[in-house]
């Protein structure tokens, strides 16, 4: 499994005017190539009367499936320019559709590769870009005497603490990404001369948005 990615949390839309054109382009999370045709078929609804819908997909991690189509503009100025920005932004899960309505002066081949690039690009600065990292949880279970060392440990490795029970030992339930669990065990081990449980558990993708620890079971 791919350790880090980015994806888009949530979609949005941007807009820019060239010599009198719109290019609406709007983002959306999508999961499977299904779900992305639908989205690409509902802005061609919405935006019924508007003279192209290019799009531009990216669905999976490791080996992604990736789409695009210029919708009768010149062949190569729409959605290969729009693919590029999102593969340069190393995105999975994303689908984009960029509206144009024409206003009346052409572009030309290289205004329009510079349209619906920077369409793109304000389009996914208006959505939310999360990264996740690929994690495993590990129950550590310690004495008081240690709870300290270990606190101060994780505070340095920046490691979450989904949660922590305290009653005659301490417990709690780490959030490890799966590069550093080999490291963090063992220091844990030294710094409690080998006297803390740990248990591994199960492997997941996590992100922070806001501070916020969001925990996805899937990719």
């Amino acid at each position: 499994m791919v350790e880090q990615y980015r994806a888009v949390f949530k979609g949005g839309e941007g807009e820019i005017v060239e010599k009198r054109s719109r290019f609406i382009a709007n983002v959306r999370p999508v999961e499977t190539e299904e779900e992305a045709i639908a989205f690409i078929e509902e802005m061609k609804k919405k935006y019924y009367d508007a003279r192209h819908n290019c799009s531009a997909f990216s669905i999976g991690v490791e080996q992604p499936i990736v789409r695009c189509s210029d919708d009768g503009e010149p062949s190569g100025t729409a959605g290969k320019p729009m693919l590029e920005v999102i593969t340069g932004e190393k995105i999975h899960n994303i689908a984009v559709v960029v509206t144009r309505y024409f206003g009346g002066t052409l572009l030309g081949t290289g205004g329009l590769v510079r349209a619906y690039t920077q369409a793109t690009q304000e389009g996914i600065k208006n959505s939310q870009i999360i990264e996740k990292n690929l994690a495993r949880r590990l129950k550590l279970i310690t004495n008081y005497n240690d709870i300290g060392k270990i606190q101060y440990l994780l505070g340095n490795e920046k490691i979450h603490i989904e949660s922590s029970e305290y009653t005659d030992v301490v417990v709690m339930n780490l959030l490890v990404p799966v590069k550093q669990v080999e490291a963090i065990e063992k220091k844990l081990v030294e710094i409690t001369n080998g006297k803390v449980q740990l248990e591994e558990g199960d492997t997941f993708y996590y992100a922070i948005l806001d501070g916020q620890v969001l925990v996805f079971l899937g990719n």
